[in-house]
Order: C-alpha cells, then structure tokens, then sequence
C-alpha cells in the first residue's frame, strides 16, 4: 500500500522543502558562483501520505536522520546541476521511507533436533578424551 502512494513521486515532492547552497570541493570558479547542493527538508508529522503508525515507523527506524523539529533531512551534490541534485534529493528519500517501512518477518524459535545435541556431546567427549591423554601418568595411581 505505501509502495504505491511513494510511487507518485509527485505528490511526494510537493511535500518536501528544498534549500540551495554552495558545492564544496572542486570545479574551480564556476563551484563559487552557482548553487547547486540541494537540501531536501520533509516534515514526517504533517505528511498526508501516510497514516500515523506507518509515520511513527518511519520516525523510529529514521531517527537518526531526523531533526528535532521533526524534518526528515537529506542532501546531494553529486552532480553538477541543481535540477540533478533535486531528484537526487527525491530518490535517497524515497529509498529511506521505502526501507524504514518494511517490517521484518518474526523469526520463528525452533528446537534443537536430537542428532545435533548428540552430535555435539559426542564431540565434547572426544575433545576431553583427548586432553586427559595428554596428561602426565602418575606412578601412584
């Protein structure tokens, strides 16, 4: 269900507040003149995509990445233009959300077969056999 809604990538977009700066690193003058570092800033409370335990999963799962405003922060200067940068920006999001709200199968408990618990006894005896032997043998004995 929430595959679908994150599919319409335009929507979604509407949600998320973009910020420009200055790129870091190189390109020489062209990099201090023109701002193509996106930041993408999308609040998790006030979204309308998703209900409120799908939010809280993605809170939980995301809160390293979320400030305490409650802003979901991501960034890219990967490329050379801002317009790249910005779908950039979109992706990584999306690909966050889509991971924070898969649930994990709960694993199930299984019991220890009786070969393998006789296995392994078998193989504790052998490995003590072995250390008593290497033992020094007493006289008195």
């Amino acid at each position: 269900m929430y595959l679908l809604v994150i599919l319409s990538m335009s929507e979604f977009q509407k949600e998320i507040k973009f910020k420009t700066a200055r790129s870091g690193g190189k390109g020489g003058q062209h990099v201090n003149k023109v701002e193509t570092m996106v930041e993408g800033h999308w609040h998790v409370q006030s979204s309308s995509l998703f209900s409120e335990g799908e939010k809280s999963l993605i809170k939980e799962k995301l809160a390293n990445k979320i400030t305490a405003s409650g802003f979901l922060l991501v960034k890219s200067q990967l490329y050379r233009t801002q317009l790249s940068n910005k779908e950039e920006v979109v992706k990584k999001m999306t690909l966050l959300i889509k991971k924070a709200l898969v649930v994990p199968k709960k694993r199930k408990t299984t019991k220890i077969s009786r070969a393998k618990k006789e296995k392994r006894l078998d193989s504790k005896k052998k490995s003590s056999e072995k250390k008593t032997q290497r033992k020094k043998i007493k006289l008195n004995d």
